[in-house]
C-alpha cells in the first residue's frame, strides 16, 4: 500500500503513474530514474509491500551533502502535479510466488488513487524475438481495451508498432498467437490483470540484451516523451535516433573486427600445424 512521507492524505485523482518493470537490463528502472532526476521530481512517500526484496541505500537522486544522508528503500513514489504525473520507482527484484499478489496491490492502489492512467516501462530479451519482430524500430506498445479507446487516434499519429503476438506452437502450428514477453518480468501479468479489470495502462517497451543498457533508457524515455511530451528536447528525435543508430553500429564494427582478428589467428595455427 501506499504511505505518504508526512503522514497525509496526496490527491492523485486524474494523475499519469508511471512504473517500470524489473525486466532484462533493468531498462524500465534505469528509464524511470532518468525521467525522476531530469524533472527533479521531489518524494512523496512509499509503497510498502512485502513481495519485493528488502533493502536500503542513500539518496540516488542527491543533490547536496545534506540530502545525500536521506535513506532510500526498495519502492518509493515522486510525484509532480505541475504535470499530473506520479512514479512509482521499483529498486528490487520481486521475492518468488510473489507477483500476483503484488499486481493485485498495485491496481487496487490505482483503482482507490482515482489515476487516470498506468504506463509501465519494460524490456524484453532482444534474442528471442520472431522474424516479424526484427523488422523496424525494437521499441514496442499495448494498450488495453479501456486506455485504446481514448488515445488509439494519437498512438496512429506517432506511427508506433504494436508488440506483435506470436505462435503458441512455433514451427508447429501459426494458427494460434499469444502475447509472449521474456524477459519481461511482471509486464504479461499486469498487463493481462489490467485489461481485465478495465484500467487504462500502456505498456512501453525495448527489445534489448543484457549489457550497457543506458542508450536503452534513453531510447525508451525518448519513446515515452514522443507521447507525453515531459520535456522539450533541444536535440531533434531524429538526430538521437541517429546517434543511437551509429552507436549500435560502432559496437557492431569493433565486435566484428575481433571476430575477424580471431578468424586470422585461428587461420594461422592452422598453417602451422599442418604446413
Amino acid at each position: 500500500m501506499f504511505v505518504p512521507c508526512d503522514g497525509g492524505g496526496l490527491d492523485f485523482e486524474g494523475f499519469t503513474l508511471l512504473m517500470p518493470a524489473v525486466s532484462v537490463g533493468n531498462v524500465g528502472q534505469l528509464a524511470v530514474d532518468l525521467v525522476i532526476s531530469t524533472l527533479r521530481m521531489p518524494k512523496v512517500g512509499y509503497f510498502y509491500t512485502d513481495c519485493l526484496v528488502p533493502m536500503v541505500g542513500n539518496n540516488p537522486y542527491a543533490t547536496t551533502k545534506e540530502n545525500s544522508m536521506e535513506l532510500s528503500i526498495n519502492a518509493e513514489v515522486y510525484s509532480l502535479p505541475s504535470k499530473k504525473l506520479v512514479v512509482l520507482q521499483i529498486r528490487s527484484p520481486f521475492i518468488k510466488n510473489k507477483y500476483r499478489p503484488f499486481c493485485q496491490t498495485l491496481l487496487s492502489w490505482v483503482e482507490s488513487s482515482k489515476c487516470a492512467r498506468v504506463i509501465l516501462l519494460s524490456s524484453s530479451h532482444a534474442y528471442q524475438r520472431d522474424d516479424e519482430q526484427l523488422l523496424g524500430t525494437p521499441l514496442r506498445y499495448l494498450l488495453t481495451p479501456a486506455l485504446e479507446k481514448t488515445v488509439e487516434g494519437h498512438i496512429q499519429e506517432l506511427k508506433w508498432k504494436e508488440m506483435e503476438k506470436v505462435a503458441a506452437y512455433p514451427g508447429i502450428s501459426d494458427a494460434e498467437k499469444v502475447l509472449h514477453i521474456p524477459g519481461g518480468g511482471i509486464t504479461k501479468l499486469l498487463f493481462t490483470e489490467s485489461c481485465s479489470k478495465g484500467i487504462h495502462m500502456a505498456v512501453l517497451l525495448k527489445f534489448c540484451s543484457e549489457g550497457d543498457n543506458i542508450p536503452d533508457a534513453f531510447g525508451l524515455v525518448n519513446y515515452l516523451n514522443e507521447w507525453l511530451q515531459l520535456i522539450k528536447i533541444r536535440v531533434s528525435a531524429v538526430c538521437f535516433r541517429a546517434f543511437i543508430f551509429y552507436y549500435q553500429l560502432f559496437s557492431f564494427s569493433v565486435l566484428a573486427g575481433f571476430a575477424l582478428a580471431c578468424g586470422h589467428q585461428e587461420q594461422s595455427k592452422r598453417k602451422i600445424c599442418f604446413g
